[in-house]
Formats: structure tokens, sequence, C-alpha cells
């Protein structure tokens, strides 16, 4: 079984972010390898989280009123070329 696991060192010992179903008093073999910048949790309130995600989709111009198609698959409604 391998298991990649965010963990925070507190100056002491490695505490995981998320809970682990591990053995109790039995050894593992542990990699470190810090966190890229780029997969950092998102934190604070929801207005945060929503101000970190602005902008994050590229999506065509016609995204919206051609949802169908992109969503789904269905035919252009518009002529129009982008």
């Amino acid at each position: 079984m391998t298991e990649k696991v965010t963990v925070l060192f507190d100056g002491r010992v490695l505490l995981p972010q998320t809970p682990l179903d591990l053995q109790p008093n039995t050894r593992y073999l542990v990699s470190i390898e810090p966190e890229a910048a780029d997969e950092a949790p998102i934190v604070g309130d929801a207005w945060d989280v929503l101000e970190q995600l602005t902008g994050t989709l590229i999506m065509p111009a016609d995204w919206a009123s051609e949802h169908d198609h992109y969503l789904y698959g269905m035919q252009k409604t518009t002529n129009t070329l982008i």
C-alpha cells in the first residue's frame, strides 16, 4: 500500500492533515519532500476561497451561451467562430 499524505511539521513531530488508516506500533517507511507552492491548501472563509479560485478556469469566450455544446457535445446554436 502506497499513500500520499500531507503533513505539517510543528518543529518536533509530523502531524497528518487527514486521518490515517494505519496500525499502531507498526513501523512505516516515510519519504519526505516539501509541498509545492501551487499545491498549498486553500485556507480562509468562503469568500477567501472564492477569491483564490477566481480566474483559474480557462474557457472559450462562448462558454456561457454554448454550455450544452461543451458539456454534452450538442450542436452549437450560434454560427460564430472563435
